[in-house]
């Protein structure tokens, strides 16, 4: 990837972050994932007041891409931290959202992105933040 294909990302995760619905844990998280066709889809993470319904902001944007046929991503721009004060950390996604990226994505190639800003920040492919997972190749049937 291009740095400025990685500063794009980042910059639209963190403008993605600005309308993310947190009133419960006050952490804001917002993502930009880009498809081989060179879309961003954005995403922001929703709260509801019985935890379980939430959605991170990771899966909104998978969600919104594959609602809208896209099913082919080269990389996933996550940022996240406390709502009132600046991000300080890399934010990983959550266990449910790396699972959400092995079906979609090519583990080996997938860049997940993790920004404080668009001058400081990470990238791991999947495989690195899920090793040894499980998806759709595991169900594959021999001789299908």
């Amino acid at each position: 990837m291009e740095i400025r294909q990685i500063k794009e990302l980042i910059d639209k995760a963190t403008a993605a972050r600005g309308f993310a619905y947190a009133p419960y844990s006050n952490f804001l998280v917002g993502a930009a994932l880009l498809t081989c066709k060179n879309q961003i889809y954005t995403g922001c993470n929703i709260e509801s007041a019985s935890y379980s319904p939430s959605n991170c902001a990771e899966r909104t944007a998978f969600f919104k891409a594959v609602s809208e046929g896209e099913r082919d991503f080269l990389a996933i721009a996550i940022v996240g931290g406390a709502k009132l004060s600046p991000v300080k950390q890399l934010c990983p996604p959550c266990g449910v959202c790396r699972q959400v990226m092995m079906e979609f994505c090519d583990v080996e190639n997938f860049k997940i992105i993790l920004g404080i800003s668009s001058e400081h920040y990470s990238i791991f492919n999947l495989i690195e933040l899920l090793p040894m997972g499980f998806g759709p190749k595991n169900l594959a049937l021999e001789g299908n």
